[in-house]
């Protein structure tokens, strides 16, 4: 638990918003008109002058192109923090990193007989195979009620459709006809494959979820001719990822406060992760690489998170690391999460908080907002769900910045799917939150 966490009532809350179980009503933040250069402020020009947006897009391609998926605690995952490390040693910056333990990890693979691969995800509570895996027939279980199943199940891997009742009930089944292993396939056309949960149900057989394609590709041309599949579940036990952080610290000033700006880089499985969140990494990259010429009066620390897909692991061991002095001279943490989709519904910078108040970091952007003409529209909304979470439970005022759509808050389409990929990325909206975040975190932390 965190030692500095907030009374029993607001943690509560906290969690509840985090897990998406509740939010408020956005409140929209006029913006000012976008005003001519001459008129913005001189120490604003000397973060929007040098914030270029193309830097960002070649990070964004390196991460989600070069990298691609970077799902935590994967080679993958350590290159993208290898990556991050080498820019902020470029830039002249002694980088930490902050190595922590995660959970164990399941990993899968499906393959029929005539060589082709299926995508799949494997749920918590699977059970594993050797590494040759299983071999054997498909046994079509309709939607996995114990009258679905017959006497032909037995030895087989039993194909289920989702729906009508929970994933852990259809695997019991399936695992009391005799299954040697489940795969369960999506009743929707929903990008990537099914990622269920099990509940506390372990299970004694391997288990993964599909797309509908993918299900009903495997209905139509293995089971219905008799052809095998062979499908292998691996545990991943004693597995790491890692925080990179890049510190300034001003001279000649005493204990001064502190200003975090953070993104996370991993991904979801299948999802090359561009928005989520290439964006945001690169453009925290581009600011530390901006403001290290720059005398200033704060501590400004950029923190690059991994583990956040699987519950804001890396920003909590981040917080927990720091001590309860560095916690009460810490003002604010700016998290840039999604920033740059090009779908147009998400016209608005959405500014989520916990409990849905403003706080420094917000008035911070609103005063940026209306010194530059930020062109967008700020909303305070409140929300939980990215790495601002372990901050105001440390007890540090703390902003998701995050592109939504004004009326429904939804996010884009391509979320979490393998469709997040550099061309539905806006250098234009790159641009505008790098000048935004960059212009409010250089007022606060300017001589």
């Amino acid at each position: 638990m965190n030692k500095f966490k907030k009374k029993a009532a607001v943690l509560l809350s906290a969690v509840m918003l985090s897990s998406g179980l509740a939010y408020s009503p956005a409140v929209s933040l006029p913006s000012a008109d976008a005003a001519p250069s001459e008129y913005k402020s001189g120490f604003d020009q000397k973060v929007i002058k040098r914030f270029q947006a193309e830097r960002s897009i070649e990070h964004i391609a390196y991460l989600s192109e070069e990298i691609g998926p970077r799902v935590t605690g994967t080679e993958a995952e350590q290159e993208a923090a290898d990556y991050i490390k080498n820019l902020l040693n470029s830039y002249g910056y002694e980088v930490e990193e902050q190595e922590f333990a995660i959970p164990d990890r399941m990993s899968g693979t499906l393959e029929t007989v005539d060589g082709n691969e299926v995508q799949v995800n494997i749920p918590s509570g699977s059970g594993f195979t050797d590494t040759d895996g299983i071999t054997g027939l498909l046994f079509d279980a309709g939607l996995g009620y114990p009258e679905d199943f017959s006497e032909e199940a037995e030895g087989k891997i039993a194909l289920i459709s989702r729906g009508e009742f929970s994933f852990a009930e259809k695997t019991q089944n399936a695992v009391e006809a005799g299954a040697l292993g489940v795969l369960i396939y999506n009743n929707s056309a929903e990008q990537p494959p099914l990622n269920m949960s099990l509940g506390d149900y372990e299970s004694p057989v391997p288990v993964a979820g599909l797309t509908m394609e993918s299900g009903q590709a495997l209905l139509e041309d293995v089971a219905a001719e008799e052809k095998e599949v062979t499908f292998a579940v691996e545990r991943l036990e004693d597995a790491t990822s890692k925080n990179i952080i890049a510190s300034k610290s001003p001279k000649h000033v005493d204990n001064p406060e502190i200003v975090h700006v953070t993104a996370h880089f991993d991904s979801v499985p299948y999802a090359p992760g561009a928005n989520d969140n290439a964006s945001g990494t690169s453009v925290v990259l581009e600011l530390a690489r901006i403001l290290k010429s720059y005398p200033i009066d704060k501590e400004v620390r950029f923190a690059f998170f991994g583990a956040e897909e699987i519950g804001l692991v890396g920003s909590e061991h981040y917080v927990n690391e720091l001590s309860e002095e560095e916690v009460n001279r810490s003002i604010g943490n700016f998290n840039l999460d999604m920033v740059a989709t090009n779908w147009e519904e998400a016209s608005s910078i959405y500014m989520n908080t916990l409990d849905g108040q403003a706080n420094t970091v917000t008035e911070s952007a609103e005063a940026a907002a209306e010194r530059i003409g930020t062109p967008s529209p700020l909303t305070l909304y409140q929300r939980g769900a990215s790495d601002h979470v372990s901050f105001y439970e440390g007890g540090i005022d703390a902003v998701n910045f995050i592109r939504r759509e004004p009326e429904t808050a939804n996010l884009e389409p391509y979320y979490h799917t393998p469709d997040d990929v550099l061309e539905y990325i806006s250098e234009e909206r790159l641009q505008e939150i790098g000048e935004l975040v960059g212009a409010a975190v250089y007022e606060l932390i300017r001589k």
